[in-house]
């Protein structure tokens, strides 16, 4: 089992504002080869790239189920009340000049479009 931080965001006050870091990035679905600008929420406490279903399934990304669920836990360890991971999708990133493919978790529920673990 994959222990990822909760990536359910809360409402956040004007510390929390000041806290919070928003990049934008060009992601392009790999079917089409069609690219979109998302902002994304770079988060200290993510292990890995998130994506929320209800934004995969706007934009069109083609949903990729996994063999096994991925079962995620909060940072207090507790199980993520959304559920486990049940889907992929396979982009093409773009950031300032670099490429790169990757596979992006897709989680219900989420505040952000995207979340982006911050080593």
């Amino acid at each position: 089992m994959l222990i990822k931080a909760n990536t359910s965001c809360c409402n956040l006050d004007n510390e929390d504002l000041l806290r919070k870091v928003i990049v934008k990035i060009g992601l392009e679905r790999i079917d089409m080869q069609k690219g979109i600008t998302v902002e994304a929420l770079l988060d200290s406490s993510a292990t890995e790239l998130v994506m929320s279903l209800e934004f995969a399934r706007k934009k069109g990304f083609k949903l990729k189920k996994l063999e096994r669920l991925i079962y995620i836990r909060n940072v207090d360890r507790t199980l993520n009340k959304e559920g486990p991971i049940e889907h992929i999708v396979e982009v093409n990133i773009y950031y300032q000049g670099h490429r790169k493919r990757m596979e992006i978790d897709v989680i219900e529920g989420q505040k952000w479009n995207m979340i982006l673990e911050m080593p």
